[in-house]
Order: C-alpha cells, then sequence, then structure tokens
C-alpha cells in the first residue's frame, strides 16, 4: 500500500478551515445585503420560529441569531465537501468543479429554506413569494463571496 504524503493528508484538512473562515466572511456580507431587503431579515426568525412553534413575530431574537450563524458558518465546510466530491467526480481542481458544487449548494440553500423550513412558518401567504425572493438573493450574495474564497484558498495550500 502506497503512503499519502503529509502535505495532501493535511491539504483537505486545511480546506476544511478556509471553508469555515470564507463562511463567516460570507455571512457577514450576507447580514449586509438582508439589512437592505425589505423580507431579508425574516429568514431567521422564521428558522427560530419553526424550532420553538411559534410566529417568526414571536420567535426569540437570540435563537434566530444563533441559527442563522452557526448554519452561515457551517455551510462553508458544506460546501468543501461538495467541492471535494465534484473535483473527484470531474478529474480535479476546476472552474467546472467549482461551478458545479456551487450549483448544487445554491439549489439546498433555496430548496431547503423554501419548500421544508418556509412552509411551516405559519405566516401569511401574501408574503411568502417576497421572502421566498430575499432570500434567494441572501443566498446568492452569500456565495458570491464563500466561493471564490474557498476556490483561492484551496488553490493555496
Amino acid at each position: 500500500m502506497e503512503s499519502v504524503p503529509l502535505v495532501t493528508a493535511l491539504t483537505v484538512s486545511f480546506r476544511f478551515v478556509i471553508g469555515v473562515v470564507a463562511a463567516v466572511a460570507a455571512t457577514v456580507v450576507m447580514d449586509l445585503v438582508m439589512a437592505r431587503l425589505p423580507e431579508g431579515e425574516t429568514p431567521p426568525f422564521i428558522a427560530s420560529g419553526v424550532l420553538t412553534n411559534s410566529v417568526p413575530a414571536d420567535a426569540p431574537g437570540r435563537l434566530a441569531n444563533v441559527v442563522h450563524y452557526i448554519a452561515g458558518w457551517l455551510t462553508g465546510p458544506l460546501f468543501v465537501w461538495m467541492l471535494l466530491t465534484s473535483e473527484g467526480l470531474l478529474g480535479g481542481q476546476s472552474i467546472l468543479a467549482t461551478v458545479v458544487a456551487a450549483a448544487v449548494l445554491y439549489s439546498l440553500m433555496v430548496g431547503f429554506f423554501v419548500f421544508v423550513v418556509l412552509p411551516r412558518s405559519r405566516l401569511p401567504s401574501a408574503r411568502m413569494a417576497d421572502i421566498r425572493r430575499d432570500w434567494a438573493i441572501s443566498a446568492a450574495a452569500y456565495l458570491l463571496v464563500l466561493v471564490p474564497l474557498v476556490a483561492l484558498g484551496s488553490r493555496i495550500v
């Protein structure tokens, strides 16, 4: 059995660290975007409300923040895993592998919120379209920061 060079073994670990650091930056940018959108700051309260079985207006603010930031920070390593998988399937580091991983993650971020979390929010249906739109924009802003940072960081390590 052939031994794996130390640099290769550590490279994967470092990529996950890069994913967390990039996710922190992406979450900060996402917060700026969410603050400018009419329903941009609603999704964390929807998540908090679903977890506590309450309407978003009555959902605990601290829980909304905790859920938002933990989800944001852990999405970085999730992207790294998806990127490693797409690189494995597509023959190594490439723009195509990065775009595929980003497209899959965007679909999961929006799809999970729109089809799993939002329907359980007990909000009036009149607000749903605006919330979906603002979440899609916020998720795109997040990935516009996360993806290049992880891709560039992955080439360095």
